[in-house]
């Protein structure tokens, strides 16, 4: 059964210090834990050119340097997962940007502590599919029906 319609993809990526910390399996368990669906998964070093392009609002910030830096560092886990309300789901999950402050319970606020937070996630819909457009070829993220979408949003169908 396909739930048509009602569906959105969003990005994920796991930052150098999830990756070097072996926090992928812990991620990604979370976002299917919370009923989404992985449609496209992969290991990926980050080019100067595509980083400049994602922190394309930061490029002039003084920062900007060290963060490049730190996204380069070691390769990274690029996610696009999809589900109802898939973005505001993903933000939720993650936390807030700064760790430190993030609720106990999400990804950044069990996992991390500071301004190295572990992921990143798409903000807006619109933002979610620049993002994967730019993190993923044609023919890297699928389209599958999950049967136990059956289970997670049988009352958003049958209510």
């Amino acid at each position: 059964m396909r739930f048509d319609g009602v569906f959105e993809k969003t990005l994920i990526i796991v930052k150098p210090d999830g990756v070097q910390r072996s926090l992928i399996g812990e991620v990604i368990k979370r976002l299917e834990t919370k009923g989404l669906k992985i449609a496209g998964l992969k290991l990926m070093y980050l080019s100067e050119d595509k980083l400049r392009e994602h922190y394309a609002h930061h490029v002039e910030k003084p920062f900007y340097p060290g963060l490049e830096g730190f996204m380069k560092s070691s390769p990274v886990a690029v996610i696009c997962a999809e589900g109802r309300g898939a973005v505001d789901a993903v933000r939720l999950i993650a936390g807030i940007t700064h760790a430190g402050k993030a609720d106990a319970g999400t990804i950044r606020g069990d996992l991390a502590m500071g301004m190295c937070n572990v992921v990143h996630c798409s903000d807006s819909i619109e933002n979610a599919q620049a993002e994967i457009a730019r993190f993923f070829e044609d023919g890297e993220v699928f389209e599958y029906d999950k049967t136990e979408y059956l289970h997670v949003y049988m009352d958003d169908e049958r209510a």
